[in-house]
C-alpha cells in the first residue's frame, strides 16, 4: 500500500490515502455517492444532488458545498464549505478495488487529525460494505500521534531569533495547561497559547524569543523536545479516557 501522504498545492495541504478494497467499483461508487450508505461511514449527514455543479449539503445545512466533478463510477469530487476539497477515486483492481482520496485544506497542522479521522472513515466503509457494523480497530490517539510524526508536523519554524511550533493535541487545553512550564528557554522568553483544533483536543502555539544562550538550533531542538514530552502526556492522559 502506498503511504499516506502531504503535498502543497497552490498554498494549500493536500493529503493522499490510498487503500485497497475487496468490492467492485459500482459497489464501492453506491457507498460513496447515496446518502443512505454515507450516513453510516461518512462523518456528516450529506444530502447531494448528484451531478457536476450540483449542491451538496452536510450536517442539515450547517455546511454547504458544491460538485465540482462527476464521472460513475470512477470520480466524485466536492467543496466542504469554504476551504476544503474532496476527491475520490475508485479505480479496477484485482480482487476489487483502489480507492483514492485527495483532501485539500488550508490548515496544515491539522493533517494528523483529518488522516486519522479519514483512516477511520474508510475502515467503516469497508466494514459497511461486507455486511458488518463500523466499528474502530485501531487506537485513533496513537494514530494521530503517528501522523504527526510521519508528516513532520511539529517541526519548528524558525526566523532569526524566533521559535514558533503549532502543534495539534489530542486532549483539551486544561489536560495540557498544568504541564507548561515557566517562560524561559534557554535564555530566552516563552510564550504559550491555546486554541481551538481539529478532532477533540486543542491547538498548542509556542513562540520562543531570543537571545539564546546556545545556538538557535540548539534552542528550537530542545523546545521541540519539550513539546512533544507534553503531546505524549496528553496522549497517554486521552487514551486512558
Amino acid at each position: 500500500m502506498t503511504p499516506d501522504s502531504l503535498s502543497l498545492d497552490n498554498g494549500r495541504t493536500v493529503l493522499r490515502l490510498e487503500r485497497s478494497l475487496p468490492h467492485p467499483p459500482e459497489k464501492v461508487w453506491r457507498a460513496l455517492t447515496t446518502p443512505e450508505h454515507l450516513a453510516t461511514w461518512f462523518p456528516s449527514t450529506v444530502r447531494v444532488d448528484l451531478r457536476e455543479g450540483g449542491e451538496i449539503v452536510f450536517d442539515d445545512g450547517a455546511m454547504r458545498g458544491v460538485v465540482t466533478a462527476l464521472d460513475p463510477p470512477r470520480l466524485f469530487a466536492f467543496s466542504w464549505g469554504d476551504e476544503d476539497h474532496l476527491r475520490w477515486e475508485v479505480r479496477p483492481a484485482d480482487g476489487g478495488s483502489l480507492l483514492v482520496l485527495h483532501h485539500a485544506f488550508a490548515d496544515r497542522f491539522g493533517a494528523a487529525s483529518f488522516a486519522t479521522g479519514w483512516t477511520a472513515c474508510v475502515e467503516g466503509l469497508t466494514q459497511m460494505l461486507s455486511g458488518q457494523d463500523p466499528v474502530p480497530t485501531f487506537d485513533t490517539t496513537a494514530r494521530h500521534e503517528q501522523y504527526v510524526r510521519q508528516f513532520d508536523l511539529d517541526a519548528p519554524s524558525v526566523a532569526d531569533d524566533t521559535i514558533r511550533i503549532e502543534r495539534q493535541l489530542t486532549a483539551p487545553a486544561e489536560v495540557a495547561r498544568p504541564l507548561l512550564e515557566p517562560a524561559t528557554l534557554a535564555g530566552g522568553t516563552v510564550r504559550w497559547e491555546f486554541g481551538a483544533g481539529t478532532g477533540h483536543g486543542a491547538r498548542l502555539l509556542v513562540v520562543a524569543t531570543g537571545p539564546f544562550d546556545r545556538p538557535v538550533p540548539e534552542a528550537a531542538a530542545q523546545l521541540r523536545s519539550r513539546v512533544a514530552e507534553i503531546a505524549a502526556t496528553v496522549s497517554s492522559a486521552s487514551s486512558r479516557r
